[in-house]
């Protein structure tokens, strides 16, 4: 399944990219945020297009090699975290840098197609990395951490109203033996929450699922480095877009610039966050959670 981007318009509205600019897709995915800025920026113009995840950079590679022969030379692919983002322009002398995006949140890639145990409709090992480059999968959280601070991750990453008791089901269950398999968590929650849980709106499974990609991914202490990063490159006039699917994505994004230090140097673009169109989100489902924030640099 391909990803598609979502607020590709007011991506394009609210980060101005324009010939001769250079620009930052922090989490380039599947491409589309990148193509549409490329296009924006040439003929002379430039992107630094980041993807963390090494199958999905082979595939970006590849797309963007396929459908920019004629603008090759308007962007730079680099693998790794959107953390490295800063050091990444300065070792590339990439500049000065007008805008950077953020589309953060789970790839449909990762749901439909990597075969890591991110969706738990499928029996697949407990991974969960966006890289190979993390040492530690899902399986290894759910190996090594005490009760107290899986009910911790369950219920601060996840919002899980059963964490605790999940948490000591883990625990007891893993002493006969390891818990390597989506299946095997999803028997696990199941045993662990009441019947009133099975018969929620939401699988019983969701927000645990949620909260284990959370932890293995360290995505909300990356969030803030990868903010702090591109605040820290971006030229005066210059404008940071980030687009999140999670309300606790949503409020790193909000604080983070509420600081007084971001206060002093960044003015938002939009009062409130922007929310998805409903065509939007009858032309692409995914975007129905999607919150979008802008911010531009005024010193």
């Amino acid at each position: 399944m391909e990803h598609v981007p979502v607020f590709t318009n007011e991506v394009l509205r609210l980060l101005e990219p324009h010939p001769g600019g250079f620009y930052v897709d922090a989490t380039a995915d599947g491409g589309g945020h990148s193509l549409a800025i490329i296009r924006a920026i040439q003929p002379t113009g430039k992107l630094l297009a980041i993807e963390w995840d090494e199958e999905l950079f082979g595939k970006l590679e590849a797309r963007l090699k396929k459908e920019c022969t004629r603008s090759s030379k308007n962007y730079v692919l680099r693998r790794t975290s959107y953390t490295e983002l800063a050091m990444l322009v300065r070792s590339l002398t990439f500049g000065p840098v007008r805008g950077v995006l953020f589309d953060l949140g789970l790839s449909s890639f990762h749901l439909e197609a990597s075969r890591r145990g991110f969706s738990f409709q499928r029996d697949e090992p407990l991974d969960m990395r966006y890289s190979r480059d993390q040492e530690e999968t899902a399986a290894d959280v759910l190996a090594r951490r005490t009760p107290g601070e899986l009910e911790g991750i369950f219920h601060n990453f996840g919002d899980e109203r059963y964490a605790r008791a999940i948490a000591q089901t883990v625990a007891r269950e893993r002493r006969h033996r390891p818990i390597r398999r989506t299946g095997e968590l999803v028997e696990i929650i199941r045993s662990a929450v009441p019947a009133r849980a099975l018969r929620s709106r939401i699988h019983f499974a969701t927000r645990v699922f949620q909260a284990l990609r959370i932890a293995v991914n360290r995505e909300f202490e990356n969030i803030e480095r990868g903010l702090a990063a591109a605040a820290e490159v971006l030229a005066p006039g210059g404008r940071i877009v980030a687009i999140s699917f999670h309300y606790r994505e949503d409020a790193l994004i909000k604080h983070f610039f509420r600081q007084p230090a971001m206060r002093e140097a960044f003015t938002p673009l939009v009062e409130r966050p922007l929310a998805p169109s409903r065509a939007e989100i009858a032309r692409n489902p995914r975007a129905r959670s999607a919150l979008l924030r802008a911010y531009e640099k005024i010193l």
